[in-house]
């Protein structure tokens, strides 16, 4: 019987009637195969994975290879965004054997769960160079009947491969230092610039928030104007592209083109969270009249400010829950198509607009060719900034595009995205000054202390959910983006239990993730055993790694609560990736601006008084990324950064480093003055 039907995932629900028997992660599976001693089929993908769906089509709705899959296997489905832990064994696994990977992930395990093959897409006939479904059933049914043993060493080698936890370099003595080159970093970045494009490399073409975001921090200390005009020009391209949605909001996941043309449409929700974040202090940077840049104002503020407000728009219009909380992601595909339900057909668009469609077909590259399939992606060629002279036209085409079949909403709402998204609506507002932001930001973290916080029998809140239905495992990046989040949040409303909840979490994260024979954390918590392994995500991906942000967080962290031994922490970090960030920089981007940060004297700034907040609010609008920030209407020594500074009616502003500060000032242009 498939058991998904009992499953709460949409991923696992669109396979619930299919003819496999498919378990979900669950003992029942494992007790199954060892029973009967039967290999174990765990099949892993996500609900807008497009070849997730091709599979399911060709093969797991087929009545005879679903019915080999019965007779030889034990049939275990993941949803990986509810089981990354899960996904990352195995993936590592596919990659070990096979150089590469991707979704669907089909790996094939001993009954304890050892890996013994692994792969990625089949199709139901051989093509590619790849076996057919059916064909690679057979040949591993029958190397587990004849020829176990030969599974059973491969099972051994691979588990005990994957389990080494190790840097991709090795890392350095015990007394090396944590210093690095950032000049070279940044070389190693600039030789992999896209200059027609921006962005890096070819296709496929990924955002690469955590890169740009790199170049626009290493401009503010080395001043590298090719820095900084590679971000803002990749940005430029980004939004003029086929990835931003040019009707709805909103950015798509990758595009499969070089020049951000074609995208693959589905639509995730962390993506548009580190965008947003990106964006906002691009946009702070460029309005920064300190930095003189104002020829790139002109160029690039509006259209920063606009796409926030279209990607938040949308996030609210499509993304939010009724309680605050924000949904997974929007799937590619609509009525089995991909891509169906965003493009659009000149003849389309001129029934609809009239006479208007004239100006607006010529401005986003509207032809009755088409650019993709016979079909029109929307972008904008030339002149991205005339965008806001068509808003009557979008909005009559949204409203248009609403009727149609809409792509499947993932409504799982998970913590470490939900906080990347609280963390954009902070940083949004800190850049524009738009409440609403705010409110939603403060919504959100309250749906996630409210619905995704356990509740124990002692009275006690401390530990956390990844996902309230089905997911009682909170992982590394669950409670490192939860306490970055929180940080960010005392930072728009300096309101105390913010910042002890971020205290917190991180000390139950120096608990319950400690890394033993060194100082990563696990991505797993103690305790877990539902997996074959604790593993250590050390890669800044899709995501930053959890490890990677810890560093951020207990940077910042040490100096607002004095707290010496959490900069120890982070040293002992860096100085572990040390050698894998200085050689491939772009898969360590976060871990690069730890360095950065690191290494050039943050800029420590308390503010007292009657009117304290309105003035560090209005400090944060410019973009000062290594920043420590404490803000209170009285004297107050429960803060760290504030203790011993005194307040007036008119706030006093004090620049500090290590604790000790300049004469404190009242306007906010003494504050700029002040030498560093």
């Amino acid at each position: 019987m498939n058991k998904l039907q009992y499953e709460t995932s949409p991923y696992l629900l669109q396979h619930a009637h299919n003819p496999v028997e498919w378990y979900a992660w669950k003992p029942e599976a494992f007790e199954r195969a060892k029973a009967e001693q039967k290999p174990i089929l765990v099949s892993i993908g996500y609900s807008t994975c497009h070849w997730c769906h091709v599979m399911e089509r060709e093969s797991f709705e087929n009545e005879a290879v679903a019915a080999l899959m019965n007779r030889y296997f034990i049939n275990i489905k993941v949803d990986r965004e509810e089981r990354p832990d899960v996904d990352a064994i195995y993936m590592d696994a596919c990659q070990t054997m096979t150089g590469g990977g991707g979704w669907p992930l089909n790996c094939f395990l001993t009954p304890e769960g050892k890996p013994f093959y692994a792969g990625t897409y089949f199709p139901p006939a051989p093509a590619h160079n790849r076996p057919s479904w059916a064909q690679l059933l057979h040949y591993l049914a029958d190397i587990w009947e004849n020829k176990r043993d030969t599974a059973l060493e491969q099972a051994d080698r691979l588990t005990g491969h994957i389990g080494k936890n190790l840097p991709p370099m090795p890392g350095r003595p015990e007394n090396a230092e944590s210093a690095v080159d950032l000049q070279e970093i940044n070389a190693q970045i600039k030789r992999q610039f896209d200059l027609s494009a921006g962005g890096f490399g070819g296709a496929p073409k990924f955002p690469s928030t955590m890169t740009i975001q790199w170049l626009l921090e290493y401009f503010t200390v080395f001043r590298d104007t090719e820095a900084l005009h590679h971000a803002l020009f990749s940005l430029e391209k980004m939004i003029s592209g086929g990835i931003y949605d040019q009707i709805g909001g909103g950015f798509s996941r990758y595009t499969t083109d070089s020049a951000w043309l074609v995208p693959h449409f589905e639509k995730m929700l962390y993506d548009n969270a580190l965008m947003v974040t990106l964006l906002a202090d691009a946009f702070s940077l460029v309005k920064d009249e300190k930095q003189g840049l104002d020829g790139l104002s002109r160029q690039y503020a509006d259209l920063f400010q606009t796409t926030i407000q279209e990607t938040l728009a949308y996030v609210a219009r499509e993304m939010t829950s009724p309680e605050g909380g924000f949904y997974a992601a929007q799937d590619a595909d609509s009525e089995g198509i991909e891509g169906k339900f965003y493009v659009w057909s000149k003849a389309e668009i001129e029934s609809i607009l009239g006479e208007a469609a004239v100006e607006f077909c010529a401005y986003y590259d509207v032809t009755a060719a088409g650019n993709w399939e016979g079909h029109n992606i929307l972008h904008r060629p030339d002149d991205p900034g005339q965008h806001r002279q068509y808003v009557a036209q979008r909005q009559t085409l949204l409203e248009v595009r609403s009727k149609r079949i809409w792509p499947l909403l993932d409504t799982k709402i998970l913590l470490d995205w939900n906080a990347l998204m609280v963390t954009a609506h902070a940083r949004a507002y800190t850049a524009l000054g738009d409440e609403t932001y705010r409110q939603a930001a403060t919504k959100g973290m309250a749906f996630i202390l409210k619905h995704l916080r356990i509740h124990e029998p002692d009275g006690s809140t401390l530990p956390m959910l990844r996902h309230a239905v089905s997911q009682p495992y909170a992982f590394l990046d669950d409670y490192a983006f939860l306490i970055a989040a929180l940080i960010d949040l005392y930072e728009i409303t300096f309101e105390e239990p913010y910042l002890r909840l971020a205290e917190q979490y991180t000390a139950y994260v120096l608990q319950a993730f400690a890394g033993g024979d060194n100082p990563l954390f696990y991505f797993p918590a103690e305790g877990q055993n539902d997996i074959l392994l604790r593993k250590k995500d050390l890669y800044d991906n899709a995501t930053p790694a959890g490890n990677s942000v810890m560093a951020h967080n207990l940077q910042k962290l040490a100096r607002l609560l004095d707290r010496p031994e959490w900069l120890e922490k982070v040293s002992d970090l860096l100085k572990t990736m040390r050698p894998s960030v200085v050689q491939f920089p772009r898969s360590f981007s976060k871990w690069a601006t730890a360095f950065l940060h690191a290494e050039t004297p943050p800029v420590e700034i308390a503010v007292v008084g009657a009117n304290a907040i309105e003035k560090a609010l209005e400090l944060q609008r410019r973009f000062i990324p290594n920043k420590i920030i404490a803000a209170s209407t009285w004297p107050t020594a429960a803060i760290a950064l504030l203790a011993g500074k005194q307040g007036a009616a008119d706030a006093m502003i004090y620049r500090c480093q290590d604790y000790t500060c300049h004469k404190p000032v009242v306007s906010l242009e003494a504050f700029w003055d002040i030498p560093t």
